[in-house]
């Protein structure tokens, strides 16, 4: 292939022109031989270039049916047109007129109206009223139903505070006091055990001491024995801080075990004693019954008062009544005399 070197110069009057490097002729075919194949020089003869207008193109089909889908589809198409010409041959139609007549076209509405190409219209206009704001929809309350009750509802009634947060502050202590043992258990835990690991370092750091200030004579002894000296008494360390351990967690579920028995046995021991009283029935023992009593011991001395003078009152005039009774009676005697 040549390679062409092409270049645009803008001449002084503004306009372009195109010029292109000098090449030599090659692979050019002689005078009058038949061209090779796709050696064109000119697209316009070039039959792979189509033409014609854009607006008509070509539809070049990516790929050619085959016979088969030809025959299907003219097979369908011939079988749509004969189900198409058997509906036609068998759709009922007006019979044709008898001889000596034709058919015409009559109107069977009830009311007749002229046939004519063009149809008269007139225009009417009519006045009407300005429409009136419609009112607003009225807002739908459903008829009442049912009676009305009431209850009334006296203070104290539903939720007495000093009856029912009773529990609730039992809980509430005992929570906390076991809570606060166990606390003040682990603390005390922890500084025993702190302090046995600093008298352990302390009696450790005095033996290591005496072995580097000991005699030469004794040293190599010393340095010999000391090793397996100082493992045999952490090992017995060890095993003596191991059943003081066990000891302490029996200690401690055994104090568990006897504190959750305790505090309600505790709670129930002051309650029978009348440290936890109800202040309701407390004030109603200590200050209503005894004025009740005062109250009831005057009611009857008052009334024992009423029955003896009422007594009195009754004795006086049953004694007059029997002296005037006898009195008529001398009398009547000394009449009848």
């Amino acid at each position: 292939a040549l390679k062409m070197a092409f270049r645009n110069q803008r001449d002084p009057s503004g306009s372009y022109t195109f010029s292109s490097r000098p090449k030599p002729v090659e692979n050019r075919p002689k005078y009058r031989e038949p061209p090779a194949e796709h050696s064109y020089g000119n697209i316009m003869y070039d039959r792979r270039v189509v033409r014609g207008s854009t607006y008509a193109q070509q539809v070049i089909p990516t790929a050619q049916p085959s016979l088969a889908e030809v025959q299907r589809q003219q097979e369908i198409r011939r079988r749509v047109l004969a189900r198409k010409r058997a509906r036609e041959q068998f759709r009922p139609t007006t019979p044709e007129a008898v001889q000596g007549r034709k058919h015409l076209e009559l109107q069977t509405e009830l009311y007749l109206e002229e046939l004519s190409d063009v149809i008269v219209t007139t225009d009417i206009e009519c006045q009407t009223d300005a429409f009136l704001d419609r009112p607003a929809s009225p807002l739908f309350i459903p008829a009442k139903s049912g009676k009305d009750v009431e209850t009334q509802i006296e203070e104290g009634e539903l939720f007495d505070f000093d009856r029912e947060v009773q529990p609730v502050l039992e809980v509430l202590v005992g929570k906390t006091i076991e809570q606060s043992l166990e606390e003040v258990m682990e603390e005390e835990e922890l500084a025993y055990l702190k302090a046995q690991r600093r008298a352990f370092g302390e009696r450790r750091n005095n033996e290591l001491a005496e072995a580097a200030t000991s005699g030469a004579g004794e040293a190599p002894t010393r340095v010999c024995v000391s090793p397996q000296e100082r493992r045999i008494a952490q090992q017995r360390e060890a095993l003596k801080i191991e059943r003081e351990t066990v000891e302490k967690i029996a200690t401690r579920a055994f104090s568990r075990q006897y504190l959750a028995g305790l505090l309600p046995a505790t709670f129930t021991s002051l309650r029978s004693h009348g440290l936890f009283y109800d202040p309701i029935e407390k004030d109603i023992e200590t200050n209503f019954f005894p004025w009740l009593m005062a109250e009831v011991n005057n009611s009857l001395e008052k009334r024992y008062t009423a029955r003896a003078l009422i007594n009195t009152i009754i004795h006086d005039v049953a004694q007059k009544r029997l002296e005037r009774f006898k009195e008529l009676d001398i009398q009547t005697d000394q009449s009848d005399e």
